[in-house]
C-alpha cells in the first residue's frame, strides 16, 4: 500500500513497512555480488596432526548448533556470515572454546587435536579407560621475512 503525505507545492511518497517490492535490491547478495560488500567467510577445521591419538571423536559446534563430529583424518570447511561467532570443541571430557569476529572473506582455519598423557595408557590398564586431551587452536598464517638487498 502507498501512502502519500502533501504539502503546499510539495508530494512525498512513502512506503508502508509491509510493503515489499518483489525485485528489492536491498538484500546482501546484491551488495556482495556489486562489490560494495566482502563475501561469506570461512572456518575450516582439520584433524590430520601426526600428534594425535586417532581414538575418540572430536564435537564442533558452532553459536551453540552442532557443526561436525571429526574422526582422525578428516577436515570440515563451512562458509559462515562475518561477525561476531563461538566456535565450541570437545571430546566428551575436555571442551575449547573461541570466540571470533571474522571479517567478510576471511578464512579462520583450526587444528583439532586428541592427545594421550603421560599417564593415559596406565589409566587404560588399571582403569579401563583413560583421559584424552584436547588440543583446539587457531592456526597462524606463516610470517615470512622480507629480503633486503643492498
Amino acid at each position: 500500500m502507498i501512502t502519500s503525505l502533501t504539502w503546499p507545492g510539495v508530494s512525498f511518497r512513502t512506503l508502508t513497512p509491509d510493503v515489499c517490492d518483489s525485485d528489492s535490491r536491498l538484500d546482501r547478495d546484491f551488495y556482495v555480488e556489486g562489490g560494495l560488500l566482502g563475501g561469506d567467510s570461512q572456518i575450516t577445521i582439520h584433524r590430520d596432526s601426526p600428534e594425535d591419538a586417532g581414538f575418540r571423536e572430536i564435537f564442533v559446534s558452532l553459536d551453540g548448533k552442532q557443526l561436525v563430529m571429526l574422526r582422525h583424518g578428516e577436515s570440515f570447511t563451512t562458509e559462515v556470515i562475518p561477525g561476531r561467532h563461538r566456535l565450541r570443541a570437545h571430546n566428551t571430557l575436555f571442551w575449547k572454546t573461541h570466540e571470533l569476529l571474522l571479517r567478510p572473506g576471511e578464512h579462520a582455519r583450526f587444528t583439532a587435536i586428541n592427545r594421550a598423557g603421560w599417564a593415559t595408557f596406565g589409566l587404560l590398564f588399571f582403569l579401563g579407560a583413560m583421559p584424552i586431551y584436547l588440543t583446539f587452536e587457531r592456526d597462524r598464517a606463516p610470517v615470512t621475512a622480507k629480503s633486503h638487498s643492498s
